[in-house]
């Protein structure tokens, strides 16, 4: 399991790609979509919400539990992912593409954010 080198990680399993314009996107790990196992439900925060870094933003639903989603930054939803709504499988088979699931205006990001060697030490420690 490869963690793409450009993007910072949450301890929560969220990634966050570099601002473009204060605008990143956020989406969940590869480590966290296969220990949901299949997604078959995502609610996602939407256009216009404020997200806080660390606190629940939505959920996303598997075959085996219910998962909360927490928002790596502070910041305001500019787009949410319909096709993750609509195919919610996308986040297993493409986490890191197709199956982003927020973007968001960033008002504040947290110090503590990982980087990708950081974020495969904290999930090789967690197996």
């Amino acid at each position: 399991m490869s963690n793409p080198q450009q993007l910072r990680y949450s301890k929560e399993h969220e990634w966050l790609s570099t601002a473009e314009d204060g605008v990143a996107t956020v989406g969940i790990t590869e480590f966290a979509a296969n220990a949901l196992g299949d997604v078959v439900y995502a609610q996602l925060p939407e256009v216009g919400d404020t997200v806080t870094a660390g606190e629940t933003c939505g959920e996303l639903e598997s075959t085996k539990s219910v998962s909360d989603l927490y928002s790596p930054v502070t910041g305001e939803v500019v787009e949410a992912n319909q096709d993750v709504v609509d195919d919610p499988a996308l986040v297993n088979t493409a986490p890191f593409e197709g199956g982003w699931l927020f973007k968001v205006r960033i008002a504040e990001e947290p110090a503590d954010l990982l980087s990708a060697e950081e974020y495969a030490a904290l999930t090789h420690s967690d197996n």
